[in-house]
């Protein structure tokens, strides 16, 4: 349990210094540069990930059931999934539809990604790891947004307005790399990395 701890403390919080330290952030980069902040921080978030993935896979199934997840919600977890997938792959591609529309879709896709998995487990460790995911999700979410405001008045005062030309093969691209993605995660890698087949 310590590792898995010790691996959302990481990870959770290499990605909330946005949200809760943003003046603290942009003087460090300032300081340090952005390229070595960047690895450093990628560092400590890789950490994290190997830390969380192996702490889960030791303690997963040793915590109560709080409740059964019925076969249904196993099923709409998995089109969630899919969803997620696909939000991530559209904070990759320029010029998607996708991006144009949500701003941030890789934050919204770990939040869908979390709700999917807290719909399809009910044991007391599930409900806390993607617990922790969705509430960080809410709120780096709701930062991002306001990151957006502020930024968006500063480019009205001074009269700059910027746009991604939205173009249909960047979003075919996207849905099309999210599906393979998915389609990968769900029938090979899930069961390699976690030991748990979604789709048996």
């Amino acid at each position: 349990m310590t590792l898995l701890i010790l691996g959302l403390i990481l990870f959770l919080g290499s990605h909330s210094i946005r949200i809760v330290a943003e003046p603290w952030r942009l003087r460090t980069i300032a300081t340090m540069g952005a390229n070595r902040w960047k690895g450093t921080l990628g560092l400590v978030s890789l950490a994290g990930f190997v830390m969380l993935v192996m702490g889960y896979g030791e303690v997963r199934g040793t915590t109560d059931m709080l409740w059964m997840p019925p076969t249904g919600l196993r099923h709409l977890a998995g089109l969630l999934v899919l969803v997620a997938f696909i939000l991530l792959a559209a904070s990759g591609f320029p010029g998607n539809a996708i991006k144009a529309r949500v701003g941030h879709p890789m934050i919204l896709g770990v939040k869908v990604w979390a709700l999917a998995h807290l719909l399809a487990n009910g044991s007391a460790l599930d409900m806390a790891v993607f617990g922790c995911f969705l509430v960080w999700a809410v709120f780096s979410f709701r930062a991002a947004r306001q990151r957006d405001r502020a930024a968006g008045a500063a480019e009205s005062a001074v009269g700059v307005v910027e746009a991604v030309p939205v173009s249909a093969r960047a979003t075919t691209l996207t849905v099309v790399a999210g599906i393979i993605g998915w389609a990968l995660f769900a029938f090979w890698l899930h069961g390699l990395l976690i030991g748990v087949r979604p789709f048996g």
